[in-house]
């Protein structure tokens, strides 16, 4: 999804606008730069992510050296229309430092949404003899029943384990969820827009 790039406020902050960008699944803010109509220009045609570098005074395309290309997914403007925000998908570490994102976010309370991304990338392209290959050979039966199992297992825990064991059958749990949303065509996005509907 592009922007109209003549409805941006582009006088406010000298012809330059911070730009965050941020992975489309996990919501981590990975970085931020700028960019002039140039700049955004080219994103949307090429659907990469380019800034105008305020040092080198031109404009740059991430990963141009590196690789890590950050592939756009879906791009924003703010309600004052002078902040654009892009969500994108990373092709390998958006910092310098060789790190996911430039700011030290704890990634690990957002790793359900990149096991959600491993799942699906099973489904794409299939592992003879992986886990998640076998278990779609036995059928939706199957994977709904170890839901069921893993259930049991989290309730048992809770009762009458230790907090590690707990932790240990919970993530079994949401694994296998995870699992069998996918196998009937339902995401965790689909989930949350339930839960936000009960909500409200």
């Amino acid at each position: 999804m592009n922007i109209d790039i003549s409805s941006l406020d582009w006088d406010k902050t000298d012809g330059l606008l911070p730009t965050v960008i941020q992975d489309h699944k996990t919501l981590e803010v990975l970085m931020l730069g700028y960019m002039n109509r140039e700049a955004l220009e080219q994103t949307q045609t090429e659907q990469k992510v380019t800034f105008f570098s305020r040092s080198k005074n031109r404009l740059w395309t991430k990963g141009e050296t590196s690789g890590n290309f950050l592939h756009v997914k879906e791009i924003f403007n703010d309600c004052d229309n002078d902040t654009i925000l892009i969500k994108v998908q990373a092709d390998g570490p958006t910092c310098h430092t060789g790190s996911r994102s430039c700011f030290k976010t704890d990634f690990n309370q957002n790793f359900i949404f990149e096991l959600e991304n491993i799942i699906t990338d099973r489904y794409e392209n299939p592992v003879e003899g992986s886990y998640i290959n076998k278990m779609r050979k036995k059928g939706i039966n199957k994977i709904a029943q170890k839901v069921g199992e893993e259930g049991v297992e989290t309730v048992i825990a809770a009762l009458a384990e230790s907090r590690e064991e707990l932790v240990g059958e919970a993530a079994d749990l949401v694994f296998h969820l995870l699992f069998l949303l996918k196998e009937k065509g339902l995401s965790l996005k689909d989930v949350s827009e339930k839960l936000i509907d009960r909500h409200n």
